[in-house]
């Protein structure tokens, strides 16, 4: 089992939902959150005045997923529909997940997810 965490634009969200419910995937967590990459954040005037933005807003997307092939497909199919080519598109983190538990039944490993 891996986990996938994706740091995407906001803006891009609905895209990539719309991508992942037409790849069948089952669960999903989505996050607001803030930070800044290589860029540093952003300056941006307003009434003649310039002002730094430090953190810009992000969004972060979870799965679980049971597989190796379908994390390829996962990973390719968010790539595909958050990229714009700029600076600030995101990033995608895969982690070996050891071990799942549901907290209902008790089920564990793959059935629990």
């Amino acid at each position: 089992m891996r986990k996938i965490e994706a740091v995407i634009r906001p803006e891009k969200l609905p895209a990539v939902r719309e991508a992942l419910s037409k790849l069948g995937c089952p669960g999903i967590s989505i996050s607001d959150i803030k930070g800044h990459g290589k860029q540093k954040g952003l300056v941006q005037q307003f009434r003649g005045r310039e002002y730094h933005i430090d953190l810009l807003p992000k969004v972060k997307i979870e799965l679980v997923v049971n597989g190796d092939l379908k994390v390829d497909e996962i990973v390719k199919t968010i790539m595909e529909n958050a990229r714009t080519g700029e600076a600030g598109d995101g990033k995608i983190f895969i982690w070996p997940l050891e071990d799942v538990i549901r907290i209902r039944t008790g089920e564990k490993g793959a059935q629990a997810v």
